[in-house]
C-alpha cells in the first residue's frame, strides 16, 4: 500500500480527526485559561477621587479591588484640602481592569517657600513688579526720612524685618520701608530721626 493511498484509509481519517479534535480542545483550553488569568472583558470603573484624602482613597479603590501609587505633590491649589487627590491616571470615569494601578498626584499642605529677591536699594517702581511676579503680595507702604525718595529702604512681614537671603511662602504679604527724599534737607534733624523714630506716611495698598 503505497502512502498516498493510506491517507484515505478509515485508519488514518479516524487518527486524524482524534488528533484535530485534541487540538481543539487543547486551544480551548489554553482560551478559557487565558480569559481567565487576564480577567478578559472585565472592566471597572475609575471612580471619581479628587479632593479626597488618602484614607478615603483606600476605602474607596478597595471596594472596586483598584490599587493606587502617590506620584508626586503639585503646586499648591488652595481650592483643595491639604495632601488630598489633586489629579489622578487614569481619569474618572475610564474603565480598567481588576488590580490596575491608579496613579495619583497630591496637594500639599501650602505654597512653596521661596527666596526673597535682593531688591534693598531700588526703587519702588522696581521692587514691586519684582515681588508681584515671584507671587508674593505688597502690604502696607511707609516712609522714613531718608535722602532718596522711594528707595527701598527695608521688606517687613508681620512686623519682622526680613533680612537677605529670607524665605517666605508664596502669597505672603511683605510691607515696604521706603525713603521719603527729606533726608538731605535737615541733615542734623534727620540723624537723629534716622536713628530713633520712622516718620511714617502710611498709604494704601500701591499708592504713596
Amino acid at each position: 500500500m503505497t502512502f498516498i493511498k493510506y491517507l484515505f484509509t478509515k485508519a488514518f481519517l479516524k487518527q486524524l480527526a482524534m488528533a484535530v479534535g485534541v487540538i481543539i480542545l487543547l486551544m480551548m483550553i489554553v482560551l478559557w485559561w487565558l480569559r481567565m488569568t487576564t480577567n478578559h472583558n472585565q472592566q471597572i470603573e475609575v471612580p471619581d477621587l479628587a479632593k479626597l484624602s488618602l484614607d478615603a482613597v483606600e476605602e474607596k479603590l478597595d471596594e472596586v479591588d483598584l490599587r493606587f501609587v502617590i506620584l508626586d505633590s503639585a503646586n499648591y491649589n488652595p481650592d483643595y484640602p491639604k495632601y488630598s487627590v489633586i489629579e489622578q491616571l487614569p481619569k474618572a470615569g475610564k474603565f480598567v481592569k481588576e488590580d490596575r494601578k491608579i496613579y495619583l498626584t497630591l496637594n500639599p499642605k501650602g505654597y512653596k517657600k521661596l527666596k526673597i529677591p535682593e531688591v534693598v536699594g531700588r526703587t519702588r517702581r522696581q521692587a514691586e513688579p519684582t515681588l508681584l511676579a515671584m507671587g508674593f503680595k505688597i502690604g502696607k507702604v511707609t516712609y522714613r526720612r531718608y535722602i532718596a525718595k522711594d528707595e527701598v529702604l527695608q521688606l517687613r512681614h508681620k512686623g519682622k524685618k526680613l533680612e537677605k537671603g529670607a524665605m517666605l511662602q508664596k502669597t505672603s504679604v511683605i510691607d515696604l520701608v521706603l525713603g521719603d527724599g527729606d533726608g538731605g534737607l535737615n541733615q542734623g534733624a534727620s540723624e537723629g530721626d534716622n536713628n530713633s523714630s520712622e516718620t511714617e506716611k502710611k498709604t494704601e495698598d500701591g499708592g504713596e
